[in-house]
């Protein structure tokens, strides 16, 4: 599983693991886990960076109806996995 860093301003950094991606309406999605075994939280992730910046750069997604479309589509993805 593919284990990224994030580095909240002003924060310590925090690990998650990658669950899946997906591109929906031309926006950048990730899946994440804070935990490599079963049962671990897991966050929905917008990429918010520009094509000209050199890392990317991620919010969490909160908008209930954003969240619920994406959501579907990483259960759709993940036949074993149930969100929300």
């Amino acid at each position: 599983m593919e284990k990224i860093i994030f580095t909240p301003e002003g924060g310590e950094p925090v690990r998650f693991y990658v669950l899946e991606q997906t591109r929906l309406g031309g926006i950048d999605y990730i899946l994440v886990t804070d935990s490599e075994e079963e049962d671990g939280e897991a966050l929905i992730l917008r990429d918010t960076s520009t094509p000209e910046e050199t890392e990317a750069v991620y919010e969490i997604v909160t908008d209930d109806e954003e969240l619920n479309a994406v959501a579907a589509v990483f259960e759709n993805m993940l036949d074993d996995v149930k969100l929300l």
